[in-house]
């Protein structure tokens, strides 16, 4: 099983910027295909961004062109760049492992996000 640790959330002015990272124990890294998930209040939680093993990434149209993902095998991390962030950006982020061709999962514990002046 994988352990997942989510940091970096807080509060932001609109226009800035915020690094989460999801550091992950416990498993081989490198196996787990990555995701960030946000979910703001009153709304259901929708993908982020997602990268795969093979560093492949993707990105919800609200974010691209804003939001970078990356992984660094040797550090057992995953990061979310945020860049001109936005109101509408506020929520609790989660990481998600996936072990690709399973049904196995796990979700960090959730950072939150506030973008506010």
């Amino acid at each position: 099983q994988v352990q997942l640790v989510e940091s970096g959330g807080g509060l932001v002015q609109p226009g800035g910027s915020l690094r989460l990272s999801c550091a992950a124990s416990g498993s081989i890294f490198s196996f787990y295909a990555m995701g960030w998930y946000r979910q703001a209040p009153g709304k259901q939680r929708e993908l982020v961004a997602a990268i795969t093993t093979g560093s492949r990434t993707n990105y919800a149209d609200s974010v691209k062109g804003r939001f970078t993902i990356s992984r660094d095998n040797a550090k057992n991390t995953v990061y979310l760049q945020m860049n001109s962030l936005k109101p509408e950006d506020t929520a609790v982020y989660y990481c998600k492992a996936t072990l690709p061709t399973t049904n196995y999962e796990q979700w960090g514990q959730g950072t939150q996000v506030t973008v506010s002046s």
